[in-house]
């Protein structure tokens, strides 16, 4: 098969490989997918760069996240799943191969079905965002309700959580973003109010329109400390995905998390619980079946070009997923 893999880490152009590598077999418990679409992460990029993570494997296949056709079972996968167009994530999360190939191998726990209607493109770009975003917004219990603030809600994993936080049927969904299309993308989302976080009034118009924020979904927990530290409410919650601000804040605890009974959870998907993982995946199915949503794929690259894709990624500037097509 066709695959791009590296064997150091480094700049995406000079240590990603493209050519032939030998078509994997499905192992005990797993599909074989005949992959038609791949997203691409930052995360992706930070293993591959090794800014987060030392080389894991002599060789790594890259990203996560995919779409396509189970074609092949391990012994003891559901028979029902072959043939099925599916959407997968953590191809390369404890595994040396990932979606950057015509084909991947992953655990049926890794797969569900892609809902008639949604495009592999789409499917692509599902799971480490749109899972994500599910965590953030649930692991706490349901939103029905609350006051949902999602912070960067023009960024892959906002958008989504924007989206998710209205059909959990919360009372009222607001965003944070700099302006511009990520404000845009925060209303079309389906945000109610959205707050430029540096303006000197921001915290103050969040709680005069709320009161206090039951739930927030926090993309910089570090960057952002004093907003949501301000605007949390009494026996709220504050869920980051990513601290990019600082990865060792000063958090208040006594002002804060103890007087206001706040809750400061982290969340990383590939290490959630497994059974939170998999009704994410039933839940953001049922979202799709229920109505048209909003996906954003920033931009599409062939597979001999993932190495343009990650530095799409890197640039800072993608207005949704990076798709790598395998077959093209």
């Amino acid at each position: 098969m066709q695959a791009v893999w590296y064997t150091r880490t480094g700049p995406a152009r000079e240590v990603l490989q493209f050519g032939q590598r030998p078509l994997p077999e499905p192992a005990p418990g797993e599909v074989r997918v005949r992959l038609e679409a791949s997203g691409v992460n930052p995360a992706d990029t930070y293993r591959r760069a090794g800014t987060s993570y030392a080389n894991e494997w002599p060789l790594i296949i890259p990203n996560s996240d995919g779409a396509g056709l189970v074609e092949a079972l391990g012994e003891g996968a559901p028979a029902a799943l072959l043939g099925q167009r599916v959407w997968l994530y953590n191809a390369q999360r404890g595994r040396p191969f990932g979606t950057a190939a015509e084909f991947t191998c992953v655990p049926v726990e890794n797969v569900i079905e892609l809902p008639e209607g949604i495009g592999t493109e789409t499917g692509a770009c599902l799971g480490i965002p749109a899972m994500t975003a599910h965590r953030c917004l649930f692991a706490d219990g349901p939103v029905t309700g609350l006051r949902v603030l999602v912070s960067g809600g023009g960024g892959a994993v906002g958008n989504y959580a924007v989206q998710l936080a209205r059909w959990g049927g919360a009372a009222w969904v607001g965003a944070t973003a700099s302006g511009g299309w990520k404000a845009e993308d925060s209303q079309a989302a389906g945000a109610e109010a959205v707050y430029d976080y540096r303006a000197p009034d921001c915290a103050a118009r969040i709680l005069t329109a709320t009161g206090g924020v039951d739930r927030i979904v926090e993309v910089d927990v570090a960057g952002n400390l004093a907003l949501w530290s301000e605007v949390v409410a009494l026996n709220g919650s504050v869920i980051g995905y990513a601290s990019r601000g600082g990865p060792s804040p000063a958090i208040p605890v006594s002002a804060v998390l103890m007087r206001k009974n706040v809750n400061l959870r982290g969340v990383v998907l590939n290490s959630a619980p497994a059974a939170a993982r998999r009704q994410a995946m039933e839940d953001i199915n049922a979202w799709l079946r229920a109505g048209l949503r909003l996906h954003r794929i920033a931009a599409t690259f062939p597979l001999a070009e993932t190495a343009a894709a990650h530095e799409a990624v890197e640039s800072g500037t993608k207005r949704g997923t990076v798709v790598v097509l395998p077959n093209r």
